[in-house]
């Protein structure tokens, strides 16, 4: 009787079943390490994408057309125009490139975009909350000094994320130029209207200057909102001291505003919350107490009270104020004021809260103002997106008064 040489004995695996145990071991090993590599990749590309939220570039250089301003100076010298300084080309560093976002990161990203569905918050924006001190925006600008002709020469070219100062949540920024101490001679720029980014690209000339007078000066940016028919509001200021710049060719800088020394960063703080409710179209603010407010009266003391103006684009729509607190710089209010706001026009709406000093004899003062809308500085855009996140929740938070 003829028997296959190749057949199983009894009791034995077949080779068929020997071949799928294989083909699973395989397959089965392969899955745990496309596993543990993917689990390494996502690792991988969430640090290098935290790490490119950490990376801000600088942007481009001024463009446009150069403006050229004199000054005559008390040292002596004429002020006359001369031809245009070329341009310098600043070392940013905007060429810097962001790593993808993973898909973990993705996720999260469209899932705070749709909670926050009216906010406009960028990575920039979230990267700035994180920071207690209020951010003014930045100067560009470059300075250099020519030994042939004793001349100082001073570009200021741009700004960046400037703080809103007006009603509609935009300012109206220009510059002013001192060689400190020196506070009688200045140069301005020109104003750019609505413009929290603006361009300037002017050169300014100080001629007949003795170098060795120029290391003894330093040189002071002041950035103001101008406003027709008030004082114009600080919005920061830069000094950097002249005998620690090479002005032996033009080197151009950026620096952060700070607030600016004339005691408009001392004006005191309120807290209060916002409400919104998305079914009534309605905002609920709750000026709740104020705190070292800056004394407006010659007795050392203010009486202050609170206005709250309801803006929509630049008109005033309805204005409500809390009682006066007699001769207290920490009062305590705990008012609430309700306004109608549909969920259509939020985009277009600013908040603005004005501690006033109430005075019998005379004009009433103004202590400090808060802006809250989106377009404000990170502080207030951050209380107005915690509102729209948390609908129906009151939402406290400290801010500084302004100028």
């Amino acid at each position: 009787m003829y028997r296959d040489p190749e057949a199983a004995s009894p009791g034995a695996p077949t080779r068929d079943v020997l071949l799928v145990s294989a083909i699973i071991t395989v397959s089965l090993s392969v899955t745990v390490v496309l596993c543990g590599l993917c689990h390494w990749c996502q690792r991988k590309l969430g640090k290098r994408y935290k790490n490119s939220l950490e990376t801000v570039g600088t942007p481009d250089s001024g463009r446009g057309r150069n403006e050229k301003k004199a000054i005559k100076l008390p040292t002596g010298g004429k002020a006359v125009n001369t031809t245009p300084v070329p341009s310098q080309t600043p070392h940013d560093e905007s060429d810097r490139r962001t790593e993808p976002h993973s898909s973990v990161s993705d996720l999260v990203n469209s899932l705070t975009s749709e909670m926050l569905m009216l906010s406009p918050g960028s990575e920039e924006d979230e990267a700035h909350e994180g920071c207690s001190r209020e951010n003014l925006g930045r100067i560009q600008f470059s300075v250099g000094y020519n030994f042939q002709e004793s001349t100082l020469t001073v570009k200021i070219m741009k700004a960046q994320e400037l703080p809103a100062k007006d009603f509609s949540g935009t300012s109206d920024p220009f510059v002013k130029i001192y060689l400190l101490p020196d506070k009688k001679h200045k140069l301005e720029t020109k104003v750019k209207r609505k413009n929290l980014n603006p361009h300037w690209n002017e050169t300014f000339l100080f001629e007949g200057f003795p170098y060795e007078k120029v290391v003894q000066r330093v040189l002071y940016l002041q950035v103001l909102d101008y406003d027709r028919f008030s004082r114009n509001d600080p919005i920061g200021e830069v000094s950097i001291p002249l005998n620690k710049v090479d002005l032996t060719q033009m080197q151009t800088f950026w620096k952060d505003l700070k607030p600016c020394s004339d005691g408009s960063g001392s004006r005191g703080e309120l807290l209060l919350s916002l409400c919104y409710n998305p079914s009534a179209n309605s905002i609920i603010v709750n000026i709740i107490k104020a705190r070292n407010l800056k004394a407006m009266d010659i007795g050392g003391t203010s009486d202050p009270y609170v206005k709250v103006w309801l803006m929509y684009k630049d008109k005033r729509v309805e204005k409500k104020k809390t009682v006066t607190m007699k001769r207290n710089l920490n009062p305590i209010f705990n008012e609430s004021f309700a306004f109608d706001i549909p969920t259509e026009k939020l985009r277009e709406t600013t908040i603005i809260i004005t501690v006033m000093d109430k005075d019998k004899l005379s004009r009433n003062d103004v202590i400090g103002k808060i802006y809250l809308s989106w377009k404000s500085g990170p502080g207030e855009v951050k209380h107005w997106k915690d509102m729209i996140a948390r609908p129906r929740q009151p939402v406290a938070q400290w801010h500084q008064l302004k100028a």
